[in-house]
């Protein structure tokens, strides 16, 4: 399959440049140049089979036969290697809790994927590759500990100094080996425009190998679509219909990836794009308007983004069109005194924990679910990586997984730098 720049569709590369590029030329991003519709039999099955097997069916349309099946298929099967459980919150709301991987949060289903496409064509080209990742919290984890040890590819991420937690910075932190963490003077959206500009600087492409860990790589967020159909294979199909999959958004490479599902033919109802304070594509379905702004930190950090990149796919998947968008995404945005009532009411009422983020995705559908309609909210990370705010909020105390703890007692290791992507220290 050949894959197009979302600022010219007439710009198309293979697979292996996609991935190894991230951004194409002309600062677009990749998008698969078709979508298939999977068949009636995918369905009839869908709910006897494992994420793996899932896995496989679904993303073997795009990245075959430029990876060999039976490799691919070992490749996800080992990458979908935790479990992605849906659990009951109340009578109408479900979890789908996607922090059970080895970081703890749902990007270790998208950053494991992507170290072994990465790694298998690192194996090709000699150079070595440098992916770079800016990192508003989870991200970094992820891809650091799905890259680490991997031969020839060195990982460099950037988080924003005093903005991440201190579980999430020490998981990306203290790893070492071809990991480096660089602790950046400034917001998210200063590390995310550092990678973009050295995706831009033509004459340092021409010298080393680029590539994004960010959803903007689209072997990122293209695995994330197979935990939306995991899911529903765990829901009765004859609720199928009624489902609205509400989506805490940050960069909106989550979003991306269910909607992508949809394309491919996922029956639910409709998506909610749940948002912090952050509201830039709140006010794009309200207004038709796209403005980017300075992020707005919160407590629900990984979501402080004031430009999200992934809204290029977003819109192209639906013509550039606010009002065709709406028809299947609403978007409703809450405040952190909003965050921290609904944690805290969440546990009193149903004993359910959940983090900042997925409390943003269950108020949503809390306020905004219609009679008849079975709510399936994303909990995109383990209580524990905020614990302060957690605990703080439902007077409980969380228990700290032991691969969180490891990474507590480790050592960090970053370099403090300014907003110049020139000093970052490429191989």
């Amino acid at each position: 399959m050949l894959f197009y720049s979302t600022n010219n569709r007439n710009h198309t590369a293979d697979l292996r440049t996609a991935v190894l590029k991230g951004l194409a030329p002309d600062k677009g991003l990749y998008m698969p140049e078709s979508i298939p519709t999977l068949p009636a039999s995918f369905w009839d099955e869908l709910p006897g089979k494992s994420m793996g097997e899932i896995g496989f069916e679904v993303l073997k349309h795009f990245f075959c036969p430029d990876i060999p099946e039976d490799k691919f298929k070992a490749m996800v099967e080992d990458a979908f290697n935790f479990p992605v459980p849906v659990v009951k919150v109340n009578e109408r709301i479900l979890s789908l809790e996607l922090f059970h991987g080895p970081t703890l949060a749902f990007k270790d289903v998208g950053a494991r994927f992507l170290a072994r496409v990465m790694s298998y064509f690192a194996n090709f080209g000699g150079r070595p590759i440098n992916v770079l990742a800016a990192t508003s919290g989870d991200t970094g984890s992820a891809v650091a500990n799905g890259f680490l040890g991997v031969e020839n590819v060195y990982v460099h991420v950037l988080y924003p100094k005093g903005l991440v937690s201190k579980l999430q910075e020490l998981q990306f932190t203290t790893l070492g080996q071809n990991i480096t963490a660089y602790e950046v003077s400034g917001v998210f959206d200063d590390c995310q425009r550092m990678v973009k500009e050295a995706f831009m600087d033509k004459g340092l492409n021409e010298e080393k190998i680029l590539t994004s860990a960010n959803s903007i790589n689209l072997a990122r967020f293209l695995p994330q679509s197979v935990y939306y159909f995991h899911a529903l294979a765990q829901i009765p199909r004859e609720e199928w219909k009624n489902v609205v999959v509400s989506v805490p958004s940050g960069n909106f490479g989550d979003i991306t990836a269910g909607l992508i599902a949809w394309k491919m033919g996922m029956p639910v109802k409709r998506f909610v794009a749940a948002v912090n304070a952050n509201r830039v594509f709140t006010d794009y379905l309200q207004s038709g308007e796209y403005k980017p702004a300075p992020s707005i930190a919160t407590i629900a950090n990984a979501m402080d983004v004031g430009d999200p990149s992934n809204f290029a796919r977003v819109s192209e998947l639906f013509g550039g069109s606010a009002t065709e968008m709406s028809k299947l995404i609403s978007s409703y945005s809450y405040s952190d005194e909003e965050i921290a009532t609904t944690i805290k009411e969440v546990k009193e009422q149903t004993g359910y924990t959940c983090d900042p983020h997925g409390a943003v995705g269950y108020a949503a559908l809390r306020d905004h679910m219609e009679e008849g309609e079975l709510g399936l909210f994303l909990e995109t990370a383990h209580p524990a990586k905020f614990i302060d705010t957690v605990e703080k909020y439902t007077g409980d105390k969380v228990e700290i997984p032991a691969r969180l703890q490891k990474f507590m007692d480790g050592v960090k290791q970053s370099v403090a730098i300014t907003g110049n992507y020139r000093n970052l220290n490429l191989r």
